[in-house]
């Protein structure tokens, strides 16, 4: 049967057993996303926290906790395993933009055109005077290019470095990161 209409919603405190969990659908699993739950596996194992994802295939559920100092738990039970789901608290929108947040990239620093030269006379300064030969090439100039078989695209941090020789590649990221004049250190 479909699920539609009031059906649909998860009750606060009512359990799922294996054999209802495993039967639904993704649409239905869909409605535990961002939830606190709790659950027992096999082995009346007990795992509480948000439902971050469930796997449409398998059943399996990656729960997170938020753990103190902005770390978290991540724990997956595999869908077979499943012997109930029972909901705990539905989550707020600051706990829904938290999980979202989880596995997505660091937004990129936006560079005005006169701090990517900057960038990019810096980095080649650098490269230079740790005696590797580099050009400037392609549109504008902005790439370059480090001993005809690597390039630097911007904003010039070792990830942007772009070569099919990976020992050269590894070696210039490495030389890319002990940059003094450059911003792109990491804690």
């Amino acid at each position: 049967p479909e699920c539609t209409g009031e059906e649909c919603l998860v009750k606060i405190g009512k359990a799922v057993n294996m054999n209802e969990w495993i039967s639904q659908k993704p649409l239905e699993w869909e409605k535990y996303l961002n939830k606190e739950v709790k659950v027992t596996a096999d082995e009346k194992n007990t795992y509480q926290g948000w439902v971050f994802t469930v796997d449409p295939v398998s059943g399996s559920i990656v729960l997170v906790n938020f753990v103190d100092a902005g770390k978290v738990s991540v724990v997956t039970i595999m869908g077979h395993a499943v012997q109930t789901v029972e909901l705990i608290s539905e989550g707020e929108n600051i706990t829904k933009e938290k999980l979202s947040a989880l596995f997505m990239p660091v937004a990129a620093k936006v560079y005005s055109n006169e701090e990517l030269e900057q960038r990019k006379s810096s980095l080649k300064l650098w490269l230079e005077k740790n005696r590797i030969p580099v050009t400037e090439q392609g549109d504008q100039n902005k790439l370059l290019c480090v001993a005809g078989v690597l390039t630097v695209s911007p904003p010039y941090n070792p990830e942007d470095c772009n070569s099919s020789n990976e020992i050269i590649l590894s070696r210039v990221q490495s030389l890319i990161k002990c940059n003094p004049n450059a911003d792109h250190k990491t804690d």
